[in-house]
């Protein structure tokens, strides 16, 4: 059976602070002024000075768990026009090819991560040059200065990198610009931080859920199992976001793909037990109809058969092909029904041959999923700069987590679970 998600509770502003311990949607919505003070911050940290060095020969990316995403956007944006290649790295040991011809960026909100520090210490020995984001009095931090390096600050009340994104990803996109690697000046950041302003008025926990597309898109994913796909690189990376989000916040597991190349592995899901048409579930029947020599009916008295055609019983179905009269006693408890979230980059204008299929083939999968039973959500991100548009998915995402973990009774920045496996692993 699907979860239980308390409505009503989404639409008291005063219950969803008191449930939310640590202010995680009060964090999320400090998105654009997180982009601000880190402009100031990096401005500080004297971030220009890296337009003094000589372009790197590559530049390597060390974040993981909420950071990682600084790496996956980083790599996004520097793509289509890089001079150098970026790529990514969650832990040691550091490429035997990184020495001091290269970039080694490394990201911790805390400073402690021992994955980026110790990147960042074995790069530094070998003579890379180096740019740090995290806390300012953290092992990282002092291994910077150690190689002299440029390390940018976080501010205060910064408390998790869940929530610190913008705090962490800014430094990176500015220095990234200063090299000539991305296109993502200051006055381009502010205007990032004007979008995650928008957003975060239109989802705040005043608004109620009829008109706050956050809150309505936790209430349809509640009731399903859920699937996420980009329909490009861009909304690929927001796909992974919510993947992430969605299980380390809201404690529901939800793979995620990318268009075209995951397209046969979300359509093959269409067939599994998820869906009234596919598989052999409890509560739901092959074709709609059931056949009696298949069931144990040892014990059974006759009132508990239905009058069949021969040995055929047909079930009325109603909406995704659901048998509206199936006995949770007898049929076994219905399983959630599945649910694909797609997010849309925006179209081009004009269009290209390439956004034209790749809009096809979106319609397509989803004209399958509807055919087959799935519950279909789809977010489309609003014309823009690449950076602009996928700040606006990944914020509509964070919130949406957040909203459907607090809506199923669970809080979203404290999971027992985690708190026992650090506890096992000291």
């Amino acid at each position: 059976m699907a979860p239980h998600i308390d409505d009503a509770l989404l639409d008291d502003p005063d219950e969803l602070l008191r449930k939310d311990s640590r202010q995680t949607l009060r964090a999320l919505a400090t998105a654009g002024a997180q982009v601000r003070e880190s402009v100031s911050l990096a401005e500080e940290a004297g971030i220009d000075r890296l337009a003094r060095l000589d372009r790197p020969r590559s530049v390597l990316v060390a974040a993981l768990g909420g950071s990682a995403l600084v790496a996956e956007v980083l790599e996004l944006l520097a793509e289509p026009g890089s001079p150098v290649p970026v790529q990514a790295r969650r832990n040691l040991p550091l490429p035997g090819w990184v020495g001091p011809l290269d970039l080694v960026v490394a990201v911790s909100l805390s400073g402690r991560a021992p994955g980026p520090v110790g990147i960042a210490a074995e790069a530094a020995r070998r003579g890379a040059s180096l740019l740090t984001v995290g806390a300012d009095d953290s092992p990282l931090a002092e291994v910077c200065r150690r190689a002299r390096g440029t390390h940018i600050g976080v501010g205060r009340g910064r408390t998790s990198s869940r929530t610190s994104l913008w705090s962490l990803l800014t430094p990176v996109l500015l220095g990234a610009h200063t090299l000539g690697l991305v296109d993502t000046p200051r006055e381009q950041m502010r205007q990032v931080a004007d979008r995650l302003d928008e957003a975060a008025e239109a989802y705040r926990p005043a608004s109620e859920s009829f008109v706050n597309p956050a809150k309505l898109l936790a209430l349809q994913l509640a009731e399903t199992v859920p699937m996420v796909l980009g329909d490009g690189p861009l909304s690929g990376v927001a796909a992974a976001r919510a993947s992430s989000m969605l299980a380390r916040t809201a404690r529901m597991p939800a793979p995620w793909g990318e268009l075209p190349d995951a397209a046969s592995q979300i359509v093959a899901c269409f067939d599994g037990p998820y869906t009234a048409r596919g598989g052999h579930r409890p509560g739901t029947y092959d074709a709609g109809r059931i056949r009696l020599g298949d069931i144990d009916t040892s014990g059974w008295e006759p009132h508990h058969f239905a009058e069949p055609e021969g040995d055929l019983a047909e079930r009325p179905r109603g909406a995704g092909g659901r048998d509206i009269f199936a006995d949770p006693f007898l049929d076994g408890p219905s399983l959630p029904q599945l649910g694909l979230l797609t997010l849309r980059d925006a179209a081009p204008e004009p269009p290209t041959r390439e956004s034209v299929e790749v809009e096809a083939l979106t319609d397509a999968v989803l004209a399958t999923a509807r055919e087959a039973g799935v519950r279909v959500m789809d977010v489309s991100a609003q014309p823009g700069r690449p950076l602009t548009r996928l700040a606006e998915l990944v914020t509509t995402v964070d919130f949406t987590a957040t909203y459907l973990a607090l809506g199923l009774g669970l809080d979203p920045a404290v999971s027992p679970h985690v708190a026992d496996l650090n506890d096992r692993t000291r």
